[in-house]
């Protein structure tokens, strides 16, 4: 595995004035002390900094939203005043807040619609039939967080089990992952839509037996979102999401996420959160493409990295391809079993160059969805034409997912300096998917390993409401490869813990051109850290997801305590 100095990985200087060792520290800390003192303190943990300067520590001192001083306990309590807040955490493990640099947080919309996460087909009907006893007559029924693969009857929801329970609303159930959705007869009857309408570019009608099944995917689902009354979300619910969505992230250990998808609504909702101070992970904030959102950022020169620390303007999202989750992918070999499915593409190589084209001209950096590796090409395609030539700062355009990836592909992500952003939670919670894949695809899907070894600062991401965004959940999905069933997939992707760690923080930072404010616990970055009940290092690997989380700092100030 390639090594990366501090220098050389991020692109600044070394968190210590040169000469500066370790041996130095108790004596700076106690001169800078003098300077000020804290507003808390933490003593007797174990920390992992991720700083390769000073990895380990036992104390840290705050003042403000940032770090003091980081350093033994003795340092760290010259900085104590009798104003000073402490917190003892004796027997806990610190690390840096974790990051997630691509989700989804209002995604699920739950205020829209009935939550049909549930264990068996017969639940949903009867939540469905339940949420249209108080739907208005001829308004869409919405089911939200529905995923094929999680029923005790181990199949997909189909148009028929929804006729049965509701014949007179429309009814549209989403896939957790966006992809694809389940309709219902009525559905498609307002949509016009018949089992002999031809599929819409980019977009299925599945059909079994000569039967529409009621499966829609990707542009599919647009043509249902044009028909019909759907219910509206107003701001008020919008802040009130944005304030239960990234609290419920803090409790889950992340600081920061990322809206990878966002529209002029969200922006206000988090906001508001934030003017309310209800705001509980920092944001970055993804445009999407072709919105109305992204038109209006650049008529007014705004571009990747405006915004502050709490709210920042991140690249333009665009999506090339279908869903690894929802299988529609677009892959050179075809679905296991399948051997006339190669996946749907959403975008032309001409859209893509487009797309590209155009965020660049407007100074923003581009992150393209591309799970499949034809997918992957395309996007390698348009980034290496429109950086021919490049000088200057490393744009660090992203592909999001990035899913199935060979050599070659590697090669083209390194020499373009890319950001890669594969799922991190998905072998543990979706592994029933994988089987229509192989375990030979599986091998160089979601490779984290094979990125590290290629020295790729591969990026954490969850892409929530698709998958859970709980970073304990990823350690252990990445550092074990074994779904919740107890079955690998791709071992040879494994990573170790302290690589993991490293993913879900300073290379999170990274993706989002952050490096310098937070993913490690140096003086004068921001005070985001969590408490750990036990140290991930030296717990069984199969109990990763279990560890207790004990406090979430953010900018100084505690989010979640358990």
């Amino acid at each position: 595995m390639m090594k990366f100095t501090r220098r050389r990985f991020l692109g600044t200087g070394s968190a210590l004035p040169f000469g500066l060792g370790l041996a130095g520290l108790a004596t700076a800390a106690r001169a800078d002390a003098a300077a000020g003192k804290a507003d808390l303190i933490v003593t007797g943990g174990r920390i992992y900094t991720m700083n390769s300067s000073q990895p380990r520590a036992e104390a840290l001192a705050v003042r403000g939203d940032r770090l003091l001083a980081v350093g033994s306990n003795d340092d760290i309590l010259a900085y104590a005043s009798p104003a000073t807040k402490r917190i003892d955490a004796r027997g806990l493990t610190i690390t840096p807040g974790f990051i997630d640099a691509h989700s989804h947080p209002l995604f699920g919309e739950e205020a829209l619609g009935v939550n049909v996460n549930l264990p068996r087909i017969a639940d949903v009907k009867d939540a469905l039939a339940r949420q249209a006893a108080k739907t208005p007559p001829g308004h869409w029924v919405r089911g939200v967080m529905y995923d094929d693969t999680k029923f005790e009857e181990e199949r997909a929801l189909e148009r028929r089990d929804i006729d049965e329970v509701v014949s007179d609303h429309p009814v549209f159930v989403g896939h957790r992952g966006g992809h694809t959705a389940v309709v219902n007869s009525k559905a498609f009857e307002i949509a016009g839509v018949t089992v002999d309408t031809p599929d819409p570019t980019g977009g299925k009608y599945f059909r079994e037996n000569g039967e529409l099944s009621g499966k829609i995917a990707e542009h599919a689902l647009d043509v249902f979102r044009k028909v019909g009354t759907w219910p509206k979300m107003d701001r008020e619910v919008r802040q009130a999401s944005a304030k239960v969505a990234t609290a419920n992230m803090a409790a889950s250990r992340l600081t920061s996420t990322t809206d990878a998808y966002g529209n002029a609504d969200n922006m206000r909702a988090y906001q508001d959160a934030l003017a309310a101070g209800e705001l509980n992970c920092r944001v970055a904030f993804m445009p999407g493409g072709n919105s109305d959102m992204f038109e209006g950022l650049k008529a007014a020169g705004i571009r990747s990295g405006f915004g502050d620390d709490m709210l920042r303007i991140g690249a333009v999202k665009y999506s090339a391809d279908g869903s690894a989750s929802e299988r529609t992918m677009s892959m050179s070999t075809p679905y296991k079993g399948q051997p006339d499915n190669f996946g749907i593409l959403t975008m032309t190589q001409e859209q893509i160059d487009a797309a590209v084209d155009d965020a660049v001209a407007h100074d923003f950096r581009v992150g393209i969805h591309a799970n499949g590796d034809v997918a992957i090409d395309m996007v390698l395609k348009a980034y290496e034409r429109v950086l021919a030539g490049h000088t200057g700062q490393n744009p660090r355009h992203r592909i999001e997912h990035c899913s199935l990836i060979n050599d070659e592909l590697l090669r083209r992500i390194r020499a373009t300096g890319v950001v890669p952003a594969p799922f991190y939670t998905y072998i543990y919670y979706h592994g029933n998917k994988w089987l229509d894949y192989g375990e030979e695809k599986m091998q160089s899907m979601f490779a984290h390993r094979s990125f590290l070894d290629a020295g790729i600062p591969v990026a954490p991401a969850s892409d929530f409401t698709p998958g859970p965004y709980e970073p304990m959940m990823a350690l252990q999905s990445m550092v074990t490869r074994t779904d919740t069933r107890g079955r690998v997939w791709g071992a040879n992707q494994r990573v170790a813990v302290a690589e993991a760690l490293r993913i879900c923080t300073v290379h999170g930072a990274y993706a989002s051109f952050e490096e310098d404010r937070k993913g490690s616990l140096q003086p004068g970055r921001l005070a985001d850290f969590v408490l750990l009940a036990e140290d991930p290092h030296e717990v069984d690997a199969s109990r990763l997801v279990n560890i207790p989380i004990v406090r979430t700092v953010m900018g100084g100030r505690t989010t979640y305590e358990a």
